[in-house]
């Protein structure tokens, strides 16, 4: 009866294997890094809302004042 090899265990080291190249040069920002904490909604707007709020931040404040014009019943 022949007994099964035994896997030899990970030896920790800083010694990686030739076979790895990392070529940094290619290497692309994580595009993921940074929402853990933040809260996003994406929210389509027509062409013609578009054309008229630059980006989210003149979107964001014509919305807050819009709110705040509201009965405070329908809040």
């Amino acid at each position: 009866m022949k007994k099964t090899p035994r896997f030899k265990s990970a030896k920790c080291g800083d010694d990686i294997k030739a076979e790895y190249d990392f070529d940094y040069r290619k290497a692309k920002p994580n595009r993921f890094a940074g929402r853990g904490g933040e809260k996003c909604t994406v929210i389509v707007l027509d062409d013609d809302v578009s054309q008229v709020f630059s980006d989210s931040q003149s979107v964001n404040t014509a919305l807050r004042a819009f709110i705040s014009a509201m009965p405070s019943k329908a809040k």
